[in-house]
């Protein structure tokens, strides 16, 4: 019965009543049980857990363009990490003279690296709604000028995945550079407070796990509004048939600009949500296999279905957690076999495969039932009817 729920029509809305419930029930076991009860969450679950839905929201923006659009990106990451690096400003402002330099002004690696001043463009990211709108504007408006060029250029397929890929190795590039400002190789760590509390009590963690399950839940919420809107519609002809879409007259490549800068908009959310609880960000994020990890995610789950892509983002990265900790140079290898191994045998995710099985068994007939032997046929129609 979860299962035929999950997979109908109210499957996002079931599933955005789980992230509510786990928004407040997961603190509460964290913070209020004691640490010998069955049913406390340690504060390491706490973050793990934390960083699971923020990877989920990513895996979400990836499958509104990819499975609704048939915009593959392998870039994603980049607007991922634009966001995280946007958070990491706003707590490396936070810091203040409590740094290893006491330095009010400026951040311990620009002390380091003999800087004068701060550069203009850490301007307001001492406070919080501007680093919250800059996680939001800046990979929003990279993604529209990316998608201005690329969309009204007509490039599709395998082109536009591998100039996406391109963009993000070229920013990866440009952030390892220390002339940059944004901490060269080290990138962003050692914060101290979000919005004046401290950043590793066991409060705060509970608090910014809520902060995400509720934030993913809003993002299942508009991603369902639009798939299932005339504007979602659009987007699915888009992607069965963009040609065919473009000579009844629409204007294909406002459509695809449109669902293309909301879905990196929502991945610099989730980078900005990522940062207070890992501790770090550094152009590592920008790596091309982080977008192609994520792109594995929505596969593993389910393309096209939302409800797949959270659940792919949490099974893989919760198989890799246990993975690395057993056997960690070979988890790429586990990685890159999963992806065949879906891609071959799986083509619609995990969600697809359950909606087949789903299918199958209420498509079975009933055994007929010989009234004459009477030999077991009637328990044998209860247990089909069942």
């Amino acid at each position: 019965m979860i299962a035929r729920k999950l997979l109908g029509d109210g499957g996002v809305l079931l599933l955005v009543a789980l992230l509510v419930v786990a928004a407040v029930l997961v603190p509460l076991a964290n913070l209020s049980l004691p640490p010998d009860s069955p049913l406390h969450v340690s504060n390491t679950s706490v973050q793990l857990f934390g960083k699971y839905l923020a990877f989920a929201m990513l895996a979400l923006s990836v499958d509104l363009v990819w499975g609704y659009c048939g915009i593959l990106s392998l870039g994603h990451g980049a607007f991922f990490a634009l966001g995280g690096y946007a958070m990491g400003m706003y707590l490396m402002r936070q810091i203040g003279d409590r740094g290893v330099y006491a330095n009010p002004d400026l951040p311990d690696f620009m002390v380091f690296l003999n800087w004068q001043e701060l550069p203009w463009y850490w301007y307001g990211f001492d406070m919080f709604w501007f680093a919250m709108l800059m996680a939001m504007v800046v990979p929003g408006l990279l993604a529209f000028i990316f998608g201005w060029f690329a969309f009204r250029s007509r490039v599709t397929g395998v082109y536009l995945s591998i100039i996406t890929q391109a963009m993000t190795f070229a920013l990866l590039l440009a952030f390892f550079r220390n002339d940059m400002g944004f901490g060269g190789n080290n990138g962003l760590t050692d914060f101290k407070d979000i919005l004046g509390y401290n950043i590793q009590a066991a409060t705060t963690r509970a608090a910014l796990f809520s902060a995400t399950a509720l934030t993913l839940a809003g993002a299942l919420i508009v991603c369902r509004f639009i798939t299932r809107s005339k504007l979602g519609k659009v987007l699915v002809a888009i992607r069965d048939a963009e040609s065919r879409t473009r000579f009844i007259g629409y204007r294909v490549e406002h459509y695809k600009l449109f669902v293309w800068t909301l879905s990196a908009v929502m991945a610099g959310i989730a980078g900005a949500l990522y940062v207070p609880q890992v501790g770090i960000i550094n152009p590592s994020e920008f790596a091309p296999a982080n977008s192609i990890e994520a792109v594995i995610w929505v596969a593993v789950g389910g393309r096209g279905t939302l409800v797949g892509a959270v659940i792919g983002a949490f099974l893989v990265n919760w198989g890799k957690t246990t993975f690395t900790s057993v056997l960690p140079d070979f988890w790429l290898f586990a990685l890159g076999a999963l992806f065949v191994a879906v891609t071959l045998f799986l083509p619609k995710g995990i969600v697809g495969l359950i909606a087949k099985l789903t299918a199958k068994r209420a498509k079975k007939p009933a055994p007929p039932v010989d009234t004459e032997a009477g030999v077991g046929t009637a328990a044998d129609a209860r247990a089909a009817a069942e």
